[in-house]
């Protein structure tokens, strides 16, 4: 029988734990579905990147809704046209998600798994990716 806090029963220790990565999971799955219905190459659906209107300039996210959309629709080479290294961060994020839930079912400690350098780094080749896809000779890194 569950334990009873004021009158109320308390959540199953598994639903409570596993919450957050399945809202994590359903998100990301609603977001790829709707790139799928709302299509992102078309314009008009959904507003410039900020950052592109103000400075004329591609960020390091520009391209990565049309990305999902073309990968949602399994053409990688599509995918990989206009966003690079967000094509390569999907597994990543993917691990990342998988090694989070574990640690979440198996209840050990929800601190961040990754040392600093780790999150550095990727900063680093984040802003270096910014920089370089709006260089003149590096064209191919800009959003097709």
């Amino acid at each position: 029988m569950p334990a009873v806090t004021e009158g109320r029963p308390s959540a199953h220790p598994l639903r409570r734990t596993a919450a957050g990565p399945v809202l994590a999971a359903g998100t990301a799955a609603a977001a790829v579905g709707l790139l799928q219905v709302v299509d992102p190459t078309e314009s008009g659906h959904l507003p410039t990147c900020p950052f592109l209107a103000l400075t004329g300039w591609y960020c390091p996210g520009c391209g990565s809704l049309r990305m999902l959309h073309h990968l949602g629709e399994g053409d990688v080479v599509g995918a990989s046209a206009m966003n690079p290294l967000a094509l390569l961060m999907v597994p990543v994020l993917v691990a990342g998600w998988a090694v989070w839930t574990r640690r979440v079912l198996t209840g050990r400690s929800r601190r961040a798994p990754l040392p600093g350098w780790v999150v550095w780094a990727f900063l680093a080749v984040v802003i270096g990716f910014g920089v370089v896809r709006n260089l003149p000779a590096m064209g191919l890194l800009a959003p097709g």
